[in-house]
């Protein structure tokens, strides 16, 4: 069960796989923002394509505003499992992250829409599992 009380739906293991897959290249070949606040401010500004939110943050508070600004701007959230694993896929070395935005996907443009869609598809239904 995701402890962000916030989200709408639960993503599967293999849509989390696939979207920390896009993370990684996105974060090579595109342009991502790493932490709750460039996040957050990706969000307000309208320019995140995707955002991803650890489920294992400490203090989770500091992210329950995410889910709910991206349903308000109308962007696509995941929520993944580990802070640590988020920041390795963000192409940050041994630092965890609590929150990372896709801004640009680069050479992920097509693996993007197809995650979205998934999730779209999955918050339609009103579930998902892990």
């Amino acid at each position: 069960m995701v402890r962000i009380t916030t989200a709408d739906y639960e993503p599967t293991k293999e849509l989390v796989e696939e979207a920390l897959e896009l993370l990684r290249l996105a974060a090579k070949t595109g342009k991502v923002k790493r932490g709750t606040n460039e996040t957050t401010k990706a969000l307000e500004r309208g320019i995140a394509k995707l955002a991803y939110i650890a489920d294992n943050t400490d203090p989770v508070e500091v992210v329950l505003h995410i889910p709910l600004l991206s349903r308000d701007r109308k962007i696509p959230y995941i929520v993944v499992p580990d802070k640590k694993q988020l920041g390795e896929a963000s192409g940050l070395v041994n630092v965890s992250a609590a929150a990372v935005a896709i801004i640009d996907p680069g050479e992920a443009a097509s693996m993007l829409e197809s995650v979205i869609k998934k999730i779209e598809a999955l918050r339609a239904s009103g579930g998902g599992s892990s």
